[in-house]
């Protein structure tokens, strides 16, 4: 077989100006440089082939340990043909082969099949020799999501699910194809197959239809009927279908992973989501359960499902699995059922846009969907990379900070119990809870604490008629699951703000970036991921001086490569996307106009660029000195904050899989961050290591001295994903006013007023652990008012 090796000689800088070769390649985050993909045909500059989508994503989408390798494959977007896309394999001393058999494509299917002892990923069987077999795509047309044992010839057949819906089966001696089904089942963008308990299930995670279909044209199931019905969850016994939910799914798995059901009685999980949370769905002796979490970031979501990729539950060791949902990952029991669902903990939150995770070679491994040129003309070309570390490593990530609930204006009938809810492992929680009937109506809280669905009366709380109330979990609650129901038809809300802990101090592995009341010489770059070659272009602007030079694999700048100064120029102009007032930032997009804390004043002097795609398909807001994450279609409603860094970044990317910063000091001393020397330098590093710059803070409000109208609401200003929260009100006349809070992006409640005094000062603390997605003011009479928050 010919192999071509993308493995060069790696480096490590063993003084600010000498670098020397190593045994291993260069790590930095966990992340090998050398191992990033690109997909090779994309259209170079003067070149007049026409991609059609090929290259303009390079996600990972499968990654699986198999003959003494890690194999992955990578995929371009709407692409069932084919594209340029690869099939490679990684061996323990990380040398990477590219295999010819590749055939490109949209894939992120993988399966083991014990039987005949092979992988199977996209259209490729791999036996236990390495040696690769394909169905060409003129055989089995598709963008593979999912591979799934069969009903009645598991030895000898298995299934093929793709995005389109359409479902193969395929011999794995032979490989003939049949096609069993064009389109059984509703909702588009499918996601995740898998057979257990004689039935095999089917998700798709969106509604956008890719082709027209009529109700007639389905097995099962229908057009959509309302708002709600978006994706589906489906099975089928080999007679008939049937459809089990109409939401958004992705995977589709059980306790023996890859492999398959261990047995009919094994249970199968699910995961997906609608508008209230995170759905984990449970079959478990013929008969379907649904579990809710929380949301750590609203950038997945979608009517399509076009910003999920393939969260999973995985195993990543002898029985030790990760769920990963909406930015959210946990440690998932492989044991769990109807009668054992206690163990589910959360991790982290994340910014790393992640199709699939594994264990191999004694690391976690995770692949990435991350720098595409959909809508990013900031970069060159689409590419992604690995990422490799230890469980501890994981926790070191995002806070597990999150929302969610069971009950989002719902239509709820007296006793009847809502879906279980998980509050196990989060710090801190608080329940908001709203009604609109014209009576008080008493919701009662219910705990399984064991994970026994043993359920029992925890506590009552009654909210008066069309209003609003919230509760404080103590600090040694302790439950697994709870649950609610009402003593009165209604409707209703049930919404939970989980904050975690944050890290408190900056880790000194960005010390060579400078910080913003520093007064040294700082490196000010643009930087973009080339699109003529796979290195990072560098243009430095420091002084106002213009010069160009590029960095390669090793992190070594190159200064003998085409001067692409005016591309720079035009493709990274710095412009402005915020404003400010003497009260805070403010920013605008099509989902309305918001606040946010305000920082340092010489952010304002200095160009830095403020918003920026770094993960496909969602980017990042650096404003004042603060990383906000922003999804493309949720928009600024939905945004959270991610870290408070104070430090002069110019600029700012991901390209290789590293994230990229410019703005280190001029005397910055190698120190396996900063690469560079007296000339140049940048900080590399990976996207998550964003949160160990420290916790979110800031200072801000809503009005200051400024003129108030009597009933006129201010504009929203941000709440979540602070932990610590003070407000200081001032106003020039005796009047009351109002906080309200919006928790669930729906619209506002009351949450408390206050009585201030014309020339007096009121300061409230808001309880530990309370939060809210917003909180705006709102006054009773005409004044000129002060209401402005420190979040520290």
């Amino acid at each position: 077989m010919r192999k071509i090796s993308l493995l060069l000689a790696a480096t490590s800088l063993v003084s600010m100006n000498t670098w020397a070769q190593t045994a291993r390649p260069l790590q930095v985050s966990g992340v090998y440089p050398h191992l990033a993909t690109f997909n090779e045909s994309w259209t170079l500059p003067n070149s007049t082939k026409k991609t059609n989508g090929d290259g303009a994503e390079n996600g990972i989408g499968a990654l699986t340990p198999w003959a003494g390798q890690l194999w992955m494959v990578t995929y371009s977007p709407h692409m069932p043909k084919g594209s340029s896309d690869k099939l490679y394999s990684i061996d323990p001393d990380l040398k990477v082969t590219v295999h010819p058999e590749s055939i490109g494509g949209t894939p992120a299917n993988r399966m083991i099949h014990k039987e005949s002892r092979q992988l199977i990923t996209s259209n490729y069987f791999i036996d236990e020799k390495g040696h690769v077999r394909v169905i060409p795509f003129s055989v089995m047309p598709g963008r593979m999501t999912a591979t799934a044992r069969h009903l009645t010839d598991p030895v000898n057949m298995v299934y093929f699910y793709d995005m389109e819906g359409m479902l193969y089966e395929a011999n794995v001696h032979t490989l003939e194809v049949k096609k069993l089904f064009n389109k059984p089942v509703p909702g588009w963008h499918g996601k995740g197959a898998y057979t257990a308990q004689k039935q095999l299930v089917v998700a798709n995670n969106g509604e956008d239809a890719v082709f027209k279909i009529r109700k007639e044209d389905l097995e099962a199931g229908d057009l959509p009927q309302n708002e709600e019905e978006k994706g589906v969850l489906a099975s089928w016994d080999g007679k008939a279908w049937k459809i089990i939910e109409r939401r958004q799914f992705t995977d589709v798995t059980g306790p023996g992973g890859i492999y398959g059901s261990p047995d009919d009685k094994s249970p199968l999980w699910s995961i997906g989501w609608d508008k209230r949370s995170v759905m984990l769905k449970l079959l478990d002796h013929g008969q379907w359960y649904t579990y809710r979490l929380p949301k750590a970031a609203h950038t997945y979501d979608h009517r399509g499902g076009w910003y999920t990729e393939w969260p999973r539950i995985r195993a990543v060791g002898k029985d030790k699995m990760i769920m990963d949902m909406h930015g959210m990952m946990y440690d998932f029991p492989i044991t769990f059922s109807r009668k054992n669902s206690g163990g589910i903990l959360p991790l982290n939150s994340h910014l790393r846009y992640i199709p699939d995770f594994c264990s191999w070679n004694n690391q976690i491994v995770i692949s990435t969907d991350e720098t595409t040129v959909l809508e990013n003309p900031m970069a060159g070309r689409a590419q992604s990379n690995l990422w490799f570390g230890q469980w501890n490593d994981l926790k070191s990530w995002g806070s597990t900070t999150g929302w969610g609930g069971p009950w989002e204006n719902d239509k709820v009938r007296a006793g009847v119990v809502s879906d279980p809810f998980l509050v196990k492992g989060f710090p801190e929680k608080v329940l908001h809870l709203t009604q609109n009937s014209d009576q008080t109506v008493r919701f009662t809280i219910q705990i399984d604490q064991l994970g026994n669905n043993t359920w029992v009366d925890y506590k009552t709380i009654s909210v008066p008629a069309k209003g609003y109330s919230y509760f404080l979990f103590p600090a040694n609650f302790n439950a697994n699951w709870v649950r609610f129901k009402t003593d009165k038809d209604c409707t209703a809300s049930a919404f939970f703000h989980f904050t975690g802990k944050m890290q408190e101090k900056q880790d000194q592995m960005f010390s060579a970036l400078a910080g913003i009341h520093e007064n040294a010489a700082v490196h000010e770059n643009l930087i973009r991921p080339s699109g003529y070659n796979k290195n990072l272009q560098v243009l430095d602007i420091s002084g106002g001086k213009k010069k160009y030079g590029e960095v390669d694999e090793k992190l070594q700048f190159l200064s003998s490569t085409p001067d692409s100064t005016k591309q720079m120029e035009r493709l990274l102009a710095i412009k402005k996307n915020y404003s400010i007032d003497e009260a805070s930032v403010i920013i605008k997009d099509k989902t309305g106009t918001f606040r946010l804390p305000a920082g340092s004043l010489v952010y304002e002097t200095f160009a830095s660029r403020d918003k920026r795609e770094v993960e496909s398909e969602r980017f990042m807001l650096n404003i004042q000195g603060t990383f906000y994450e922003v999804g493309r279609e949720s928009g600024y409603i939905a945004m959270r904050p991610v870290t408070t860094h104070d430090k002069k970044i110019t600029d700012f990317c991901t390209w290789r899989g590293l994230l990229v910063l410019s703005g280190t000091k001029e005397n910055a001393v190698a120190d396996g961050h900063f690469f560079g020397n007296s000339a140049n330098g940048l900080w590399y590093g990976g996207i998550d290591d964003l949160w160990k710059m420290g916790k979110p803070r800031g200072q801000g409000g809503v009005w200051k001295k400024s003129d108030v109208k009597a009933g006129v609401p201010s504009l929203p200003y941000l709440m979540t994903g602070y932990d610590r929260k003070k407000v200081s009100i001032t106003a020039d006349r005796d009047v009351n006013i109002t906080l309200e809070i919006d928790f669930d992006l729906t619209g506002f409640h009351s949450y408390k007023s206050f009585s201030v005094k014309a020339g007096q000062s009121i300061d409230y603390e808001f309880p530990k652990g309370f939060s809210a997605h917003w909180v705006r003011a709102i006054a009773d009479r005409d004044c000129r008012s002060t209401v402005m928050f420190t979040y520290q």
